[in-house]
């Protein structure tokens, strides 16, 4: 790849607008992410309607911040990427229609991208490694581990069949009146917390292979919280702050010993992983530990391109654009999109859909 080739990211598939750009020789140049925590707090989670609202009023600012922190104009620019799926439709569909307009507009060639390639590829932006390599994509609404052998050879080990462990977080917090977005509420509560105060279980564990479940570990806490306040009236700060950490450890060790398995079963050099659940300590320490008990490199990109973000979005479009990829102006908005088109769906997705 051309290491001066300067590659435009956008990314809408949630509920940050994103853009970003970045060269072939893996430097980020700009990245600007504007989050909507702020239009959504009131709802308890994210709406999508109003995320899609959102995205189309602020993808053209973000893109011109882009430019501009980066210091250069479009005709500068090899082309322009753009998540393409999966993800909610309505951000989906904003961010598509953008990236055709600038496309078409400044004569550039549309890559179009598979979010979750985003993610699996960052380890390969932040620090160049090489072929193959395992991927943990542990967030909100993904979770799954992929055997990564190129840019576009995505093997499937595992994955959530229902709750992704970010989502289970948010509805714990939920469960306990804490702020979202869950995860780091959780891991605050939880850090003053018991973790051995409390029994819960560690769905799947019991069954060979990497596949998850965390509906049946949200569902526990739910009970345990119930018969608390039953019994006493109400719930103390410690019985919330013991089930946080209860609940956390629970989550770190089904992916720690999921983990392992992968590895045992697909040795590679590297374990990485990606996602806004990687920045947990707790269940970082629990994957480090895995990776060294295996020989492998422990990987987990910096936390603001461990989240969405557009940066990741313009290197995945660069390697698909160095294998020769070029979309036209039919590339299609997708809800779902595998990576792994030759595994069998999972049974579940939780609340935001089957997107992985």
């Amino acid at each position: 790849m051309d290491d001066t080739l300067i590659f435009l990211g956008i990314e809408s598939s949630c509920d940050d607008t994103a853009a970003a750009l970045v060269t072939g020789g893996r430097r980020i140049l700009a990245s600007v992410v504007h989050g909507q925590a702020a239009l959504h707090a009131g709802f308890g989670g994210v709406v999508p309607e109003i995320a899609a609202r959102a995205h189309a009023e602020r993808l053209d600012l973000a893109v011109e911040q882009a430019l501009a922190q980066a210091g250069v104009a479009l005709r500068d620019v090899a082309a322009v990427a753009v998540t393409a799926g999966p993800g909610l439709i309505g951000g989906v569909m904003a961010g598509v229609m953008c990236a055709k307009g600038i496309a078409a507009g400044a004569g550039l060639p549309l890559v179009g991208v598979n979010h979750l390639a985003g993610h699996a590829l960052t380890p390969r932006l932040t620090d160049g490694i090489g072929f193959p390599y395992l991927m943990l994509l542990v967030s909100g609404g993904h979770c799954q581990f992929l055997r990564v052998d190129g840019p576009e050879d995505f093997a499937r080990l595992g994955g959530t069949i229902d709750d992704a462990p970010g989502e289970a977080f948010d509805k714990l917090a939920k469960l306990l009146a804490l702020p979202q977005p869950g995860g780091p509420s959780v891991e605050a509560e939880a850090a003053t917390g018991d973790p051995d105060r409390f029994a819960l279980p560690r769905p799947l564990l019991d069954r060979p292979g990497c596949d998850m479940s965390f509906s049946g570990l949200k569902t526990a806490a739910l009970r345990l919280r119930d018969g608390l306040i039953a019994d006493q009236g109400g719930l103390r700060q410690r019985d919330r702050a013991d089930l946080c950490a209860a609940f956390q450890h629970a989550v770190a060790e089904v992916l720690a010993e999921k983990s392992r398995r992968a590895l045992a079963a697909h040795p590679v050099p590297v374990l990485a992983v990606a996602g806004g659940v990687a920045a947990n300590r707790t269940v970082r320490a629990a994957l480090e530990q895995v990776a060294r008990d295996a020989g492998a490199r422990f990987l987990a990109p910096p936390l603001a391109l461990c989240t969405d973000n557009g940066a990741m979005i313009a290197w995945a479009g660069a390697e698909r654009f160095a294998l020769g990829h070029r979309d036209g102006m039919d590339l299609a908005a997708r809800p779902r999109w595998p990576l792994d088109g030759n595994a069998a769906p999972m049974l579940g997705g939780g609340k935001k859909g089957a997107k992985a």
